[in-house]
C-alpha cells in the first residue's frame, strides 16, 4: 500500500502533528453530529499509511473541513479507483487555501516592519467587536470562527519578522490569549467541550508568552467552566483556586469575587454545602469591596446582575430552589440591555427553579420568555439544554391541565 504523500504535505503545511489532526478531527465531528468523536493518532497514522484508503463519509467531510480541500486532493481514493494525480487547478487552489491559512499567513500577508501601540488598540477594538458579537448570540459559531481568525492574524502579526518593544509584544500575546479565549467561550456556550479545550490549550501558550497575571486568570477561568461543563467538580475548584492566588485577584477584589464564586458553585455541584456558602460569602463581600476601575473587557459581564444569577445557581446546586428563584430574579432584574444571552440563559434557569417547586404555568411562560430571547442566529446550547430540562420536570408532573399539555406539545424544539 502506498503512503498517503498529501496527507503528510498538508499536515506538514499547517503545522500539525498526529495527536493534534485528531483532535480537529473529533472537534469537527461534535460540530457536525453534536457528539464526540473518538479518533486517535492511531486513526491518523493508518490515513498516512495509506491502510486506511477511503475513510467513512462523516470523517470524510471533518478532513475537508479541517484543511480546506476535497478529499481526493488529500490523497484518499475512493473505492474501486485509480490514483490520479491532481489537476493544474486543483494545485492552485490548495495553494491558495495554504497561503490565506493561518501557519502560512504570516509569509502571505504584509505586515508593519515595526509594530506599535496602535497596532495593539487596532487589532483590540476587533476583539472588542467579537466579544460584543458574543453577549448577543452566544455561541454561535461565526463568533467562535472570527475569534480564531483574529488571533491567527496575532499570531501571524508577532511571527511576521516585524520590529516591537518588549511591552508591545507582551500585549499582542495577551490579546491572542484573550480573543481565543473567546473562542473557547462561544465553543463552551455551545457545549462544544472538545472545541474548547482546544482553544483552552492555545490561550495557554499565549497566556504563558505574555507573562501576565490578568490574562492567565482569564484562561483558568474558562477552564474552571469547562472543568464543572464536564461534572469533574474536582477540577472545576482546583482552577479556581488556582485564580485566586494569581496576582490580579490579590489587587483585584472584583477578581477576587470571580475566582471565590466559580470556586462556590464548584463546591455545591459536589454537595459540599458548608465549603460551598463559605466560597459563596466570600464572594459576595470581595464584590462589595470592588471599586470602580478600568479593566479589560472580557469581564465586563461580571456585574452586580451576575452575582445574583451565579449566586442563584450554587443555591440551585444546593437544592434550595425558593432562594434560587429570588436571585434569578433579582439577577434579572438589573442585567444590562446588550447581555441578550445571558438574559435567556438566566430566564431559563429561573424557569427551572420554577419548575423544580412544582409551579408548572409560571415555569412554562418564564421558559417560553426564555426561548423568545434568544435570537435565531443564537448557537447557545447551555440555554436550550436548561429548557430541556425544564420540559422533563414538567413531563414527569403528570399534569393534564390543557395549557400545560399544549406547553409541552409546543416545546418539543427543545428535546
Amino acid at each position: 500500500m502506498a503512503e498517503n504523500r498529501a496527507l503528510a504535505e498538508a499536515m506538514d503545511e499547517l503545522g500539525i502533528p498526529q495527536a493534534e489532526l485528531a483532535r480537529r478531527l473529533n472537534a469537527e465531528n461534535e460540530a457536525l453530529t453534536g457528539r464526540e468523536g473518538h479518533l486517535t493518532d492511531r486513526d491518523v497514522r493508518r490515513y498516512l499509511a495509506g491502510t486506511t484508503r477511503w475513510p467513512h463519509a462523516r470523517q470524510r467531510i471533518c478532513l475537508e473541513r479541517v484543511f480546506g480541500r476535497s478529499v481526493t486532493e488529500l490523497g484518499f481514493i475512493p473505492l474501486g479507483k485509480t490514483v490520479r494525480a491532481p489537476s493544474e487547478d486543483s494545485v492552485h487552489r490548495r495553494r491558495f487555501i495554504t497561503a490565506t491559512s493561518g501557519s502560512a499567513l504570516a509569509k502571505a500577508a504584509p505586515f508593519p516592519t515595526r509594530l506599535g501601540m496602535s497596532d495593539v488598540h487596532r487589532l483590540y477594538r476587533e476583539y472588542v467587536q467579537i466579544l460584543e458579537d458574543d453577549w448577543v448570540v452566544g455561541g454561535a459559531r461565526r463568533v467562535e470562527d472570527d475569534a480564531v481568525a483574529l488571533s491567527s492574524r496575532i499570531q501571524s502579526t508577532l511571527s511576521s519578522g516585524g520590529t516591537a518593544s518588549p511591552r508591545v509584544r507582551q500585549k499582542l500575546y495577551s490579546l491572542a490569549s484573550d480573543v481565543i479565549s473567546t473562542a473557547a467561550f462561544a465553543a463552551i456556550d455551545a457545549k462544544a467541550r472538545i472545541r474548547a479545550r482546544h482553544h483552552l490549550d492555545r490561550a495557554v501558550k499565549f497566556a504563558g508568552l505574555s507573562g501576565d497575571s490578568e490574562t492567565q486568570y482569564h484562561v483558568w477561568n474558562h477552564l474552571a467552566m469547562t472543568a464543572g461543563q464536564r461534572g469533574d467538580s474536582v477540577e472545576a475548584a482546583a482552577a479556581a483556586d488556582v485564580m485566586k492566588t494569581l496576582w490580579v485577584a490579590r489587587r483585584d477584589s472584583v477578581y477576587a469575587s470571580l475566582a471565590h464564586m466559580r470556586n462556590a458553585r464548584a463546591l455545591a455541584r459536589s454537595h459540599q454545602r458548608g465549603d460551598a456558602l463559605k466560597a459563596l460569602a466570600a464572594a459576595e463581600n470581595s464584590f462589595a469591596r470592588g471599586v470602580e476601575g478600568e479593566r479589560p473587557a472580557w469581564i465586563g459581564f461580571y456585574d452586580l446582575s451576575e452575582v445574583e444569577g451565579l449566586s442563584a445557581s450554587v443555591w440551585f446546586s444546593l437544592g434550595e430552589f425558593g432562594r434560587a428563584e429570588y436571585f434569578f430574579h433579582r439577577a434579572l432584574s438589573g442585567i444590562r440591555p446588550e447581555l441578550v444571552r445571558n438574559r435567556a440563559l438566566y430566564s431559563a434557569h429561573l424557569a427551572l427553579a420554577q419548575a423544580s417547586q412544582g409551579e408548572l404555568e409560571l415555569a412554562c411562560a418564564t421558559g417560553q420568555r426564555a426561548y423568545g430571547t434568544l435570537k435565531p442566529e443564537s448557537g447557545s446550547k447551555r440555554t436550550t439544554d436548561t429548557l430541556a430540562k425544564v420540559r422533563k420536570v414538567v413531563l414527569r408532573a403528570g399534569s393534564v391541565a390543557p395549557e400545560i399539555t399544549s406547553w409541552i406539545e409546543g416545546s418539543r424544539q427543545w428535546t
